[in-house]
């Protein structure tokens, strides 16, 4: 019969076995983490300067950048830190602390992604009423909404977490924090906390995912519709860049979520690439794809 204690600390053993490979590992992960902030910062700046952007959707990817820095202070801080001192051993509140976080902007990002897809498509969609619909009025509310909700299920989620009683080992094979890695140290996990991780993976993961793909199916009905070259170009340019952001990540969360608990390797992959680099590259794309963000960008280098 095991024992049932409480465990106090957790022993974080990322890219286990790669000693030689850690300087690379440490460079690596401090230039996603400083080009990330950078980028994002900026990002945030120019939109929040220029007056002609602010509207609906820029709204939008000045949060989505807001939570793109937060993922990545949430994670590789603490990983550059174990990776230069050499101390893997995080603290039982810290360990939890960053999972209450990450499940944080985890929840923000996914409802905002699916926001962002019915801002185009009522931009698209139903042109006549976007002001009716997403004013700066609505949207301010709409935005609020989003980080408060996101707020309390993270409150939640992680006060359920606290009850389950942990006697496994507590060896955590991984870079931080989540769901996955602190279900492996529990002795037994509730019917209670099952029933809500589904209704988490419901509600955060197949809702959003569902919903998003049916604003994008009316879109591309109506882009498909119009009889001008030059608009159905347009049109899609418009959504292009939201689409390549949501396809990589909801593709690594769902792939991520779907590998084996015994995967460890290709885990600790899908959670860098949709923690670390996915927050680095969205401000990337839609820079690249954005005239307007471009320009004002450009201006304030200028002025600067």
């Amino acid at each position: 019969m095991k024992n049932e204690t409480s465990i106090t600390y957790f022993y974080v053993l990322p890219f286990s076995g790669e000693t030689r490979s850690k300087p690379f590992i440490t460079a690596f992960f401090f230039l996603i983490y400083v080009v990330g902030v950078l980028i994002n910062s900026s990002i945030i700046t120019v939109i929040c300067l220029e007056v002609q952007l602010h509207k609906p959707m820029y709204l939008f990817i000045c949060n989505l950048s807001i939570v793109d820095i937060l993922y990545t202070s949430v994670t590789v801080p603490k990983l550059l830190h174990m990776l230069l001192s050499g101390n893997h051993i995080v603290s039982s509140a810290q360990c939890y602390m960053q999972f209450y976080f990450s499940s944080f902007v985890a929840s923000v990002e996914a409802i905002l992604l699916f926001v962002m897809a019915y801002d185009r498509y009522v931009a698209i969609c139903d042109p006549l009423h976007y002001h009716l619909f997403l004013s700066r009025r609505n949207c301010i509310p709409i935005t609020f909404g989003i980080w408060a909700a996101a707020l309390l299920n993270s409150t939640f989620f992680t006060t359920l977490a606290l009850y389950m009683s942990s006697c496994h080992s507590n060896v955590i094979h991984q870079f931080f924090c989540d769901v996955k890695s602190l279900t492996k140290s529990t002795c037994t996990t509730s019917k209670m906390f099952i029933v809500i991780t589904s209704l988490e993976i419901l509600i955060f993961g197949f809702i959003p995912i569902i919903g998003t793909l049916i604003s994008y199916g009316n879109i591309f009905s109506v882009i498909f519709k119009m009889k001008s070259k030059e608009s159905r170009k347009k049109s899609f340019s418009t959504c292009s860049s939201h689409i390549i952001i949501i396809s990589i990540y909801y593709g690594t969360c769902i792939i991520g979520y779907l590998i084996p608990t015994s995967s460890d390797v290709l885990e600790t992959v899908f959670n860098v690439i949709y923690t670390s680099i996915i927050p680095m590259i969205n401000p990337i794309i839609y820079s690249l794809q954005n005239s307007n963000v471009q320009s004002a960008l450009l201006r304030l280098l200028r002025d600067k």
